[in-house]
């Protein structure tokens, strides 16, 4: 990824600000979780169509595919705005549960 999470977590913000203006949008605290829940049925309903186990209604793989990406964006947007929302640093979260994980590396 080219940019950091904080670049990225700030664009999606800026994004997100529109969107609730120009759709007179309350975004409150539930709303985030919500949203974010919405989305992962949407990535889960694009999933199922590449897998064979819902119906495409005529688009092929490479659309599949692309909406697939599309809604995957729109999970970890969501996910972003929703740990803005609640002071959740996702980057130290990271360092934290997973990285911790990872082998020493011995200088």
């Amino acid at each position: 990824m080219s940019a950091d999470l904080a670049t990225l977590s700030d664009k999606v913000a800026a994004v997100s600000d529109i969107y609730a203006q120009r759709n007179s949008i309350d975004r409150t605290d539930d709303w985030f979780l919500l949203k974010l829940q919405e989305e992962l049925g949407e990535l889960t309903a694009e999933y199922l169509k590449l897998s064979g186990r819902a119906r495409r209604k005529g688009a092929d793989d490479l659309a599949v595919r692309s909406a697939l990406a599309d809604e995957a964006a729109d999970v970890l947007a969501m996910l972003m705005l929703f740990a803005r929302e609640h002071d959740i640093d996702l980057a130290s979260a990271l360092e934290r549960k997973w990285f911790q994980y990872l082998p020493s590396v011995e200088a």
